[in-house]
């Protein structure tokens, strides 16, 4: 089970890596209760529509050096907290412009650099279809930093089996990789839902 990890915040300066602090530390606190292991961040708090509150549009340096040192005492609370936080990707040319750090090479840069199992990948596939693609390849360069998979089709954001992504051919990538993780689906149903679960059964059954 996952959840979101924060309510406000961000990683890039001072004022929103406390926010995002605070509102983690409440949301860890509120999950452990419901017995949620697993929560989840962006780069960037989310407003109306999944839009950034506070839309970047150059990453500088500094804001990456900002975002490592923010994940780092994101990583000590979750110790404290005895939770791990996934840090998601998410596409900038359809649904989320200006949210830094979107692509799955910035996440996987970020957690990969920090090297914590307190803190994890959570490797949206849906995203990464949209913002980057190759998405076997994208796997297998993140499989050791991920937490959980999320799906959906592309395009329309609809269960496996509506778009052009073989999500068959990916499940069986994923299992000659060895990745036993979650894998959640993250879509709207393009009609009955329970037709589109059973659908997201079968993409990722071997």
């Amino acid at each position: 089970t996952i959840m979101n990890g924060y309510l406000t915040g961000r990683l890039v300066d001072d004022e929103g890596a406390a926010e995002l602090l605070r509102t983690a530390r409440e949301t860890a606190q509120v999950g452990r209760r419901l017995g949620v292991q697993r929560l989840n961040l962006h780069g960037t708090g989310l407003g109306d529509k999944g839009l950034p509150v506070q839309p970047i549009e150059v990453v500088t340096g500094a804001m990456w050096l900002k975002a490592r040192d923010t994940l780092c005492r994101v990583v000590d609370m979750a110790e404290e907290e005895g939770v791990t936080f996934t840090l998601e990707n998410l596409n900038l040319p359809v649904d989320h412009p200006g949210v830094p750090f979107g692509r799955a090479e910035d996440t996987l840069a970020l957690v990969s650099s920090i090297d914590h199992p307190r803190l994890r990948l959570n490797l949206d596939l849906y995203h990464a279809q949209i913002g980057e693609g190759n998405l076997i390849e994208l796997c297998r360069k993140c499989l050791p930093f991920i937490g959980e998979i999320q799906v959906a089709d592309v395009p329309g954001r609809f269960e496996p089996g509506t778009g052009e992504v073989n999500w068959n051919g990916i499940a069986r990538a994923l299992d000659a990789m060895g990745y036993s993780g979650p894998i959640g689906m993250e879509a709207w149903a393009a009609g009955d839902s329970d037709a589109a679960l059973e659908a997201f059964r079968a993409a990722f059954t071997i």
